[in-house]
């Protein structure tokens, strides 16, 4: 890209991915922690919020993020913020917060330097 092209604009506002990692072979994974139930949590909350598609959210799954100390996790793009979650009230307020209002949910902030 040169100086005088500009870049175009997202194709959503908002992009969240979910871990839903299962290891088969015992090892701490988001899948053990009610991955799946917290993505489609977030999809049918996004969805009532008529915030579904394009220039809007868009919830997706995602294999291992390689966050999984902290898990469950999700990661909010563009802005790259993680959160580590426990209950569908944890999913409501990212979304009502961050999805819908823009504001991160500090208090569920995965710490920067928790990886696998």
């Amino acid at each position: 890209m040169n100086a005088t092209q500009t870049i175009p604009e997202a194709y959503y506002k908002r992009h969240v991915f979910f871990c839903l990692n299962e290891r088969k072979n015992g090892e701490e994974c988001c899948a053990q922690h009610r991955a799946q139930q917290a993505f489609d949590r977030c999809k049918l909350k996004v969805n009532e919020a008529g915030m579904a598609g394009p220039g809007q959210v868009r919830v997706n799954k995602a294999g291992c993020l390689d966050r999984c100390a902290a898990g469950p996790v999700a990661v909010v793009y563009p802005e790259g913020v993680w959160y580590s979650y426990v209950d569908d009230q944890d999913i409501d307020e990212i979304v009502a917060a961050h999805l819908i209002g823009g504001k991160i949910v500090e208090r569920l902030l995965t710490p920067p330097n928790v990886g696998r």
